[in-house]
């Protein structure tokens, strides 16, 4: 598929590390694993640095669904969970994504999430609207194959793969939808992704922490904390990782993820990288700041509703 081309300056400009309020869509596997729940709240208790427009429900598929179709299902069920409990109304905040992964990379999986995030970034002027991905990128991917004009409207934050440098770029949101995955690092979208192993992988707390600091304070921070309890029988020493924060925390104050421009590397049908120095620009995070973005995280749950 033939995808606009946005210049090497056109992609610089436009990856510069945001400032400001931004808009975004979220989108989030919520149910798959307890820290896109964080991530939801982080979003939607920034108000002064983000201006959430939409909240997609992605697929996912492991012990906890019974399928794709299955783990979007409960994903948006998830994100109503969460809402009630920030005292935020739905009024068409929400969206069901998609049922299953892309069979091709050209064969785009339709969704209400999918057309939303079309009409939203056609509606674009000229800041761009912000894709925060936290879960496989079928939703997104799937709107850049149908509409691809949007590649000039918006840029792409995903928590997913590998730094590319490790010999095997698998990792959970990015196996998930292979030809998915391939079409964001080809594409040509202004990109930023976010790697697990050694960035995204430093986010971790421990049950004792989220009691001090999150619990008995909100609604909301009594439900993160108890599903986090639930997630493992034996706490102690233990602690549990709480990625996809990284992704909204790059909203919020871009100096706690550090990044660098890099050229997109090929993603490979064996879930390798292949590098080319002639390939498009995209920005990939190489540290964070763990202890600023837990910080701004327990404050903003501590003064939840």
């Amino acid at each position: 598929m033939d995808f606009p081309k946005l210049t090497n300056s056109e992609l610089i400009a436009r990856l510069q590390p945001p400032s400001g309020k931004m808009r975004i869509v979220l989108d989030t596997d919520t149910y798959n694993e307890v820290d896109d729940q964080f991530a939801v709240a982080h979003a939607l208790l920034s108000p002064e640095q983000m201006s959430v427009e939409a909240l997609y429900a992605a697929p996912f598929h492991n012990g906890r669904s019974d399928g794709p179709a299955d783990g979007m299902e409960k994903s948006y069920d998830e994100i109503l969970r969460l809402l009630d409990r920030l005292q935020v109304a739905n009024d068409g905040l929400v969206f069901r994504g998609s049922t299953g992964y892309l069979e091709a990379a050209d064969k785009p999986q339709e969704s209400d999430a999918v057309r939303d995030l079309i009409d939203k970034a056609l509606a674009s002027g000229d800041e761009p609207l912000y894709v925060v991905a936290i879960g496989a990128i079928t939703n997104v991917a799937s709107a850049i194959l149908l509409a691809p004009e949007i590649i000039r409207k918006i840029v792409v934050v995903w928590l997913g793969g590998h730094e590319h440098h490790c010999p095997s770029a698998r990792e959970f949101n990015l196996q998930q939808d292979l030809y998915a995955s391939q079409v964001i690092f080809n594409c040509g979208v202004p990109f930023v992704q976010i790697p697990c192993r050694n960035v995204a992988s430093h986010l971790l707390t421990t049950l004792p922490e989220l009691e001090a600091y999150v619990a008995g304070k909100s609604a909301v921070g009594d439900f993160l904390t108890e599903t986090v309890r639930g997630y493992h029988k034996d706490h102690y020493a233990w602690a549990k990782e709480i990625w996809d924060i990284s992704a909204t925390a790059y909203i919020i104050n871009s100096d706690w993820v550090s990044t660098r421009l890099v050229h997109s590397p090929i993603l490979t049908d064996q879930y390798t990288y292949s590098h080319d120095p002639g390939r498009h620009f995209m920005r990939t995070a190489v540290r964070l700041n763990r202890n600023a973005i837990f910080a701004d995280l327990f404050r903003k749950l501590e003064n939840a509703p």
